[in-house]
């Protein structure tokens, strides 16, 4: 008889999606990753598999998510997705931060400050 392993939020049968989601990055999660989330110095994850969905960014020290919206987010559809999507991830304890692609564009700095100061707050 084989030992179930404890569940841990990761379901590999999606892993072929995150891997393309990987792959193929909208213009503003590579911003975000390339000008600021790869040499961040705590360690953040691109789109990451946690409980059967996957993170745009993800940082396990802080148990911060980060979200970068397009405009499939705003229908009745897309925000009924988010909100049960985020409650899920709360109950790991994650916080889920979200930002709009036009902020990404038009407001980057503020965007990776607002980031900063989360982790920092999170890790403290």
């Amino acid at each position: 008889m084989s030992k179930e392993k404890p569940f841990t939020g990761y379901v590999s049968a999606i892993k072929p999606n995150a891997r393309q989601l990987r792959k193929n990055m909208t213009m503003q999660e590579k911003h975000l990753w390339y000008d600021f989330l790869r040499t961040y110095p705590i360690k953040f994850y691109r789109q990451r598999i946690i409980d059967g969905y996957i993170a745009d960014f993800y940082c396990s020290k802080a148990k911060l998510v980060i979200e970068i919206d397009g405009n499939q987010h705003y229908t009745a559809q897309g925000k009924e997705y988010d909100s049960i999507r985020t409650e899920i991830l709360q109950a790991y304890g994650l916080e889920v931060i979200r930002f709009k692609n036009k902020q990404i564009d038009n407001s980057f700095q503020s965007v990776c400050e607002e980031i900063n100061r989360k982790v920092t707050a999170r890790m403290t």
